[in-house]
């Protein structure tokens, strides 16, 4: 087990990582602080995983909401079902929630912690690659709005991580590929040794080898606390995660919450962020034929939908998080494992990334 931490002064945590900790309540319960606990999980994971987590809270007064799974029910009306639950039984301020289930979940459990009785503890208990390696560290929570992806939510850190790699085993295959997306975006950004590593290992990844498994997890979160604790609020260095995003959260909305997995649009999204950046004359043609190659090989979609026009992406993109005063900012690629935040794009180089379709960095 490697056990990293995000270091945010008083609101530090753990980030445990391994095979088994599923079972692990000596890693759990320390950082359960009050007597009532309510899981929250959906309806795939719960009843694979939720009698093990039960198991590991002896003594604790523990209330469960299974809720739907899917990108489509991230939504004010389905939070509202997690408080229902935690007022129905009387939930007070030292309870806990736990997510168990992927990025939805999590981000959910996350949001109805930060704000019911003012802000409550809560645990992150990931089981998708793209929630362990990525949506479970660094306290982003929240819900979807019809116009924007992730628009409305808080910054709200976890008590702790705690990532089974074991899980993963049953991970349909279409979501551990969508996972990848975010585990390259790593590579892409800041950690170009990585990026090489992920090119020679990106089959042992899809095989589901858990030593391999094991060390992207840990690579990709220590990349992330290392940036949350310098940039907690996004002011400017964490806004680089975003890479692939303002593109991909635009498929998502046009092509409707759930049609595309997120991982699968971010993949196209980062695609199209190295088209523009070789475009605009920073990314080289081999690195950017690179980066969608790795894509590829990892079973991700490399182009947006045919069916998505450059003024329904400008439409959505507006609504972006990184949009300041009116202008579009991206995350764009200098070289592999360089990224920067640049506004300052000719809308005729835009416009081709935009219109290119299948023939993005070839």
């Amino acid at each position: 087990m490697h056990t990293l931490t995000v270091e945010l002064a008083e609101r530090s945590y753990p980030i445990y990582i391994g095979s088994g900790l599923l079972g692990r309540d000596d890693l759990l319960l320390p950082h359960i602080r009050g007597q009532q606990v309510l899981i929250v999980s959906n309806d795939v994971v719960a009843p694979l995983y939720l009698d093990r987590l039960k198991a590991m809270l002896p003594g604790k007064h523990c209330d469960v909401i299974v809720l739907p799974d899917g990108e489509h029910t991230k939504t004010l009306e389905t939070l509202n079902l997690i408080f229902d639950q935690l007022l129905l039984h009387r939930h007070e301020r030292g309870t806990t929630l736990i997510a168990l289930g992927g990025g939805v979940t999590g981000d959910m459990a996350g949001f109805a912690a930060a704000i019911y009785q003012r802000g409550v503890d809560f645990i992150q208990i990931p089981t998708t690659l793209l929630s362990q390696v990525d949506s479970s560290v660094g306290g982003k929570t929240g819900v979807n709005h019809a116009l924007g992806k992730n628009m409305i939510g808080a910054f709200y850190q976890p008590q702790c991580v705690l990532a089974d790699i074991n899980v993963l085993n049953s991970l349909p295959t279409r979501e551990l590929h969508a996972g990848l997306a975010e585990v390259i975006k790593y590579g892409l950004l800041g950690n170009s040794a990585f990026f090489s590593w992920l090119e020679a290992n990106i089959d042992a990844l899809m095989g589901r080898d858990a030593d391999k498994l094991a060390y992207a997890v840990r690579i990709c979160c220590e990349e992330k606390a290392r940036i949350v604790a310098a940039d907690e609020r996004e002011g400017g260095l964490r806004a680089l995660l975003n890479l692939g995003h303002t593109f991909g959260h635009a498929i998502e909305a046009a092509m409707g919450y759930g049609t595309w997995l997120h991982g699968e649009a971010v993949g196209a999204g980062m695609v199209m962020a190295a088209d523009l950046s070789h475009r605009i004359g920073w990314l080289n043609a081999v690195d950017a034929r690179r980066a969608r190659a790795l894509i590829e090989r990892a079973g991700l979609p490399v182009a947006p939908p045919s069916s998505m026009t450059a003024d329904q992406f400008l439409n959505l993109m507006s609504v972006d998080k990184k949009v300041q005063s009116g202008r579009i900012r991206f995350v764009l690629l200098r070289s592999i494992g360089n990224a920067v935040l640049e506004s300052g794009i000719a809308p005729a180089l835009l416009d081709e990334t935009l219109t290119a379709g299948n023939t993005l960095c070839l």
